[in-house]
């Protein structure tokens, strides 16, 4: 996701993915560009909360565990963006998810 892009456009392309592979295994790995403490920034943002509800509403689970790891640093900072969520038929088989060091 572009970060001065819209999320709304991406939630409902997000969405339709999720519609269309809702009887099938789903994992999905993104650059969000949304911060949330869900999965583990120091803070959310309203993409971050648009984001939260989306994952909600469509019952997905955030695999982010929390770790002394970012997945995001720049000269502007550092954030935890990027965010893994896997619907329920995936989810027993996603084990060990970590941060890969750089």
């Amino acid at each position: 996701m572009e970060y001065n892009e819209q999320i709304n456009t991406k939630l409902q392309t997000i969405e339709q993915i999720i519609e269309f592979n809702k009887s099938t295994k789903l994992i999905m790995i993104f650059d969000s560009n949304a911060r949330s403490t869900l999965w583990h920034d120091t803070t959310t943002n309203n993409s971050g909360k648009m984001m939260e509800d989306s994952i909600a509403s469509n019952q997905l689970y955030i695999i982010n565990e929390d770790s002394k790891r970012i997945t995001f640093q720049s000269t502007r900072g550092e954030s935890n963006i990027d965010l893994t969520i896997s619907n329920n038929h995936m989810l027993a088989d996603i084990t060990a998810w970590e941060i890969a060091e750089l």
